[in-house]
């Protein structure tokens, strides 16, 4: 291993913000993170680096003999950290890159001061799996990979998108060497003992229809870790982030506004926590619009409902984002706020809520708030789907 090469790294977000550092999956690149990325930069001096032999790092960066190990991976990032002269860091990754951060939190609890775990596990697959893939791509490289992924990293739909292509690329253009060696690292890999030791603040991600680190493996992990918190994902596999970015941005973006809200000693510091998880649940548009048409009557008024609204009550960690929606559409069909409520039916569906699980918060409000006001909040809902749908068509 090369003692002078480092990993390939980006750095985005204000230079004064609190760091985040994002590790990806194996065969992806630090693109990976392309759709959380907009939101967390807000918040956040957020460092996305590659795999060895993956985007821009060199696949010499671990040992290519079979030995890499996840410690091998750690002290890359920790490198990383250390070129910037960050002593403690939040941390989130994706499978392998989860993996790493897991390890960090266990045997370097120092360093890691809020910890986000996607799609991963304490324990993947047996030694043996990973040793014959790692085989399998030195003798016939990532290409061997591909037509597996459709299915497993995202449904065969979203392979055909744009992202979905790009993402599949990105395995293609994955050195072989350097793919092989993480394998030999989620070969030996087994954190499943030192969870119990991680203090980190923890939040444990799943994709429900992930086949690669299905739910129990998550489930795993937050029972473990002391406090840990998990999210399902529905209607997501294996790279949740891209297939479902909304509801995975929005638990990232929670998770770690909590963290900088337990810790601020002042309202700005609440007010940007407040401000990454606004824009989160309602959109940039819808928020963008909102501060646009600020004037110093209102100033306080935004203010207010920025920190204490969606700085203190939205990042609470009594409920999470779907439980939070649902209570939401509930009284604002009960006063009739038609207008809040389209809001809060689209922001519902970001949070994780089905169409369906909608329908069935306004058909309970019928019983509790009135067949009237149901009435109203299914003709409302129906105007919202039917304009997403719309936006949907045009590629709006």
């Amino acid at each position: 291993m090369s003692d002078t090469q480092e990993l390939n790294a980006t750095l985005d977000g204000p230079t004064t913000a609190p760091p985040l550092i994002l590790g990806p999956s194996i065969g992806t690149s630090l693109a990976v993170w392309e759709p959380q990325l907009p939101t967390l930069a807000r918040t956040h001096r957020t460092l996305r680096w590659d795999l060895p032999g993956h985007g821009g790092s060199p696949a010499t960066l671990l040992p290519h003999d079979g030995s890499a190990t996840i410690a091998d991976l750690a002290a890359l990032v920790l490198n990383l950290a250390d070129t910037h002269n960050w002593d403690r860091f939040a941390y989130a990754g994706i499978s392998i890159g989860g993996a790493v951060g897991l390890y960090l939190a266990a045997h370097h609890p120092d360093r890691v001061s809020s910890l986000a775990i996607v799609c991963s596990s304490a324990h993947f697959a047996e030694p043996s799996v990973w040793r014959d893939r790692a085989k399998l791509v030195r003798e016939q490289g990532t290409e061997a990979m591909v037509a597996s992924r459709p299915g497993l990293w995202f449904s065969h739909e979203f392979a055909d998108t744009d992202r979905g292509r790009a993402l599949l690329q990105d395995l293609r253009d994955t050195d072989r060497a350097g793919y092989a060696a993480c394998c030999d690292v989620l070969a030996d890999y087994d954190v499943r003992d030192v969870l119990p030791s991680i203090t980190a603040p923890t939040l444990v991600v799943a994709g429900r229809d992930d086949p690669a680190t299905p739910p129990p493996h998550a489930r795993e992990i937050a029972d473990a870790i002391p406090g840990a918190s998990l999210v399902e994902v529905a209607h997501s596999a294996h790279l949740a982030g891209a297939e479902r970015p909304e509801t995975v941005t929005s638990a990232l973006v929670t998770h770690f506004a909590n963290t900088v809200t337990k810790t601020a000693t002042d309202d700005t510091t609440r007010h940007a926590a407040g401000m990454a998880v606004r824009r989160a649940v309602l959109g940039d548009a819808h928020v963008d619009r909102a501060v646009a048409r600020t004037t110093p009557f209102t100033a306080r008024f935004q203010d207010f409902i920025t920190r204490y609204a969606w700085g203190e009550i939205w990042t609470g960690d009594g409920l999470d984002r779907r439980m939070r929606s649902a209570i939401t559409l509930t009284a604002l069909i009960a006063h009739g706020h038609d207008a809040e409520l389209a809001m809060h039916i689209r922001s519902a569906l970001t949070n994780g809520l089905t169409r369906d699980e909608i329908g069935e918060v306004l058909l309970q409000s019928a019983i509790y708030c009135g067949v009237p006001a149901a009435n109203s909040a299914f003709a409302t809902a129906q105007r919202v789907f039917d304009e997403i749908d719309g936006e949907s068509s045009t590629g709006g």
